[in-house]
């Protein structure tokens, strides 16, 4: 069980993202169940073993280990779309958020930790929250951004198909998205959405309330990412869309269902950051094998992120205090096969937060 909330918190602004991995591994078909608690994420009983070399990662000044049997490399050309796609760096941590997200998510891990998680009112909150959910239906607004040269390529079947594989996961957990429009712009600058493009693009697209999700999709997103998101955070009651016009994901439009991302192509990015939307964190949240990780009970310790789907041997980046990795969590870095589930107490965490923060702003 992950420890006790023990440090102050950092406000800053919140972004969290996704970048792609040069991986090929054991793909897995399965969608959509509820994850085990506190015992990895297998499909069997075997307990996995590791496969791992260490190397320093200078941006994030240690030691950490490194799956070589399921990643070869920092970049890899991805050649139906003539980009060069970054391994996964993403920066998405709690001392990036507010300070009210912070407080928010300490302050329930705390309670969680302090009422005795078997107990039958714990229970019985957990399968009220995701075995008969209550549908929760927030609106989606989807904006497709160009380059002039290619128009096009994005088309609205494309658009539809992204969204459906949204409510196909998150239908089950109890909520609907209902796309209310969609937008094309072709715009060379914005289809990269690198500094003040970003803002531009945001404050001339972003549609609805801050409880109404707005994914942009870009075809040549800056720093060659997969997508990001903000995390939630705290809305006056009464402010006005220019105060939150961040607010919001972006992914690379090649992640669409259809598309042409090799292994990133059934439209998971989208699912991922829209999970940050809804407060999750990832799973390997620290980066280590002990303290409070992603801030949920439920979710086995992971101190490295995820390449690919590595199933064969299971990944276990911390053997001594779980049976393997979560790598077929949403809120890991896998390929979009390996995706199937949220926890329990991810699914509890997305409706207190919804509720918090966004329902009703």
């Amino acid at each position: 069980m992950k420890g006790f909330f023990a440090a102050a918190f950092v406000a800053l602004g919140a972004v969290g993202g996704v970048m792609a991995q040069n991986t090929s591994a054991e793909h897995s078909n399965s969608t959509g169940s509820i994850g085990q608690e506190h015992g990895g994420d297998h499909d069997s009983d075997k307990k996995p073993f590791g496969n791992s070399t260490h190397f320093f990662d200078h941006a994030a000044g240690r030691i950490v280990e490194h799956y070589t049997a399921w990643s070869n490399g920092t970049h890899f050309r991805e050649s139906a779309i003539g980009q060069s796609i970054k391994h996964f760096d993403c920066d998405v941590r709690h001392s990036g958020a507010s300070h009210h997200f912070n407080s928010t998510i300490s302050a329930l891990h705390l309670d969680h930790q302090n009422s005795a998680v078997g107990s039958r009112a714990a229970r019985s909150l957990v399968e009220r929250s995701t075995v008969s959910p209550r549908i929760q239906k927030i609106p989606l607004y989807i904006h497709v951004i160009t380059k002039v040269s290619e128009q096009g390529v994005i088309t609205q079947a494309m658009v539809n198909a992204q969204a459906a594989t949204l409510n196909k996961v998150y239908n089950q957990y109890g909520i609907h998205f209902v796309l209310q429009g969609t937008t094309f712009t072709a715009n060379d600058a914005w289809a990269v959405a690198a500094g003040s493009d970003m803002d531009a693009l945001k404050q001339s697209l972003r549609q609805g309330s801050y409880s109404t999700l707005n994914l942009y999709f870009h075809t040549d997103l800056d720093g060659g990412v997969l997508g990001t998101c903000t995390l939630p955070s705290t809305v006056p009651s009464g402010s006005q869309a220019s105060e939150y016009v961040a607010d919001g994901c972006n992914c690379n439009a090649y992640t669409m269902p259809g598309s042409t991302m090799q292994g990133y192509n059934q439209g998971m990015t989208a699912v991922h950051e829209t999970g940050h939307w809804l407060g999750l964190l990832h799973t390997f949240e620290g980066y280590s094998c002990s303290g409070n990780g992603d801030y949920i009970s439920d979710t086995p310790f992971e101190s490295v992120s995820t390449n690919g789907c590595p199933a064969s041997p299971w990944k276990n980046s911390c053997p001594a205090v779980s049976k393997g990795d979560p790598i077929r969590n949403y809120m890991d870095y896998s390929i979009d096969s390996c995706y199937a589930r949220f926890t329990p107490g991810q699914v509890q965490r997305i409706s207190t937060m919804w509720t918090t923060y966004r329902k009703g702003n």
